[in-house]
């Protein structure tokens, strides 16, 4: 492979793997896309590549493609790329599960909101656990006063103490 390919490639395929850690899925496969069109699909870098855009496949919302191509990577030649689609395609294949919408936690959008807007404060109020009405605004720890501390020494390291050198004593005595 020549250099010229090579960097395009390797610029293709660092920018789809950053528009995919950064959430931008449709972004991804494309880059990643035309990445493995620059690379032999039956070399390990190849492999490596078509891993990555069968995840961003699966993230974009896009099931079926991310299956097809699962299943082809199954007959790759690099063991390790044939390991990985083997695992991956129980996964995808995997059978949705239902979740009743009191499960989940809606997060509120903030994107379209200003920095100076009110409704930043409204949604972060509603976000926070609201204090009992009958506690006082200072609160009070059990033992602020150290005068309610019993410190008294009630003799129990010396017991424990007296227990650990009997059983020490028993044991070399009878060993």
């Amino acid at each position: 492979m020549s250099t010229e390919p090579l960097e395009q490639f390797n610029i293709e395929y660092q920018t789809g793997k950053d528009a995919f850690e950064r959430g931008q899925y449709p972004q991804a496969v494309q880059y990643l896309a035309k990445a493995s069109q620059l690379v032999d699909r039956n070399s390990r870098l190849g492999g490596e590549s078509l891993m990555w855009l069968l995840t961003a496949y699966h993230a974009a919302g896009q099931s079926s493609e991310a299956i097809a191509l699962c299943r082809t990577l199954l007959r790759h030649p690099s063991i390790e790329t044939r390991k990985q689609a083997k695992r991956l395609i129980y996964i995808l294949e995997a059978p949705e599960l239902k979740s009743r919408p009191e499960w989940l936690v809606s997060i509120p959008d903030l994107t379209t909101l200003d920095e100076g807007n009110s409704k930043i404060a409204q949604v972060s109020m509603t976000a926070t656990a609201k204090k009992p009405k009958h506690q006082s605004s200072e609160s009070k720890l059990p033992f602020e006063d150290l005068s309610q501390i019993n410190t008294q020494d009630n003799g129990f390291v010396w017991v424990a103490m007296g227990a650990i050198g009997l059983l020490v004593g028993g044991l070399l005595w009878f060993s």
